[in-house]
């Protein structure tokens, strides 16, 4: 009789990003919101706002929050000022059925493996979510663009995920939304699979022998 042999696992940490997989959100919410204070059409702010330099460099934490908002203000020529900038900016985010069950599957894991949140996000987002969205306790770290100061793809954020964790690439399992996010991580040795919804999260976790509740 054949015996089947069934490999250990290495994996001792796990990294999930937070928008898509944690928290769900919807940039366009803000951009109806702001056209109504701008020439633009929410399509236009959209493509011009979203993922833009100046963005980039706001979720670096190279920009201050109203150093950002100057930004914007006079690219769009907005008719409002910060203050009834910061919530229209910030009330985009919800939690869907698929959220909550990341949520109890992270806690799950959290028993067993070292659990690390990894996000590109702004500082105005982050703080927004810290306190109104209760999905940290789920992690034992978080390593967010703003507070390391570069973003994914970049190799020096996975590698201060790496020393947040405490442990070499090959011990580590990631997912994300983003495929170009994912190929970065594979590179430098991560486990790594492109997030599609929970029952997909579960399978990638048990074909690297995690145990799964």
């Amino acid at each position: 009789m054949q015996h089947v042999v069934v490999k250990k696992s290495v994996i001792k940490g796990i990294v999930l990003d937070l928008g898509k997989v944690v928290v769900d959100f919807d940039h366009m919410i803000s951009a109806r919101k702001i056209s109504r204070h701008s020439h633009l059409s929410a399509d236009e702010i959209y493509r011009l706002f979203f993922d833009s330099p100046a963005t980039g460099l706001f979720e670096e934490g190279k920009m201050s929050p109203r150093e950002f908002f100057s930004g914007v203000k006079e690219t769009l020529r907005l008719s409002i000022g910060y203050d009834e900038f910061v919530p229209i900016w910030n009330e985009i985010f919800f939690l869907s059925d698929k959220n909550k069950e990341v949520y109890r599957l992270a806690h799950s894991l959290k028993e067993r493996y070292v659990m690390a949140m990894l996000t590109n996000v702004n500082v105005l987002h982050l703080d927004y979510i810290r306190k109104n969205f209760s999905v940290f306790d789920a992690f034992h770290h978080s390593i967010a663009s703003c507070e390391v100061g570069a973003r994914k793809p970049s190799a020096f954020i996975y590698q201060k995920t790496l020393d947040s964790l405490g442990m070499p690439a090959e011990c580590v399992f990631y997912t994300d939304d983003r495929p170009e996010f994912i190929e970065s991580a594979r590179a430098l040795g991560l486990n790594s699979f492109v997030f599609k919804d929970t029952q997909q999260l579960r399978a990638d976790l048990l074909s690297k022998g995690v145990t799964v509740a």
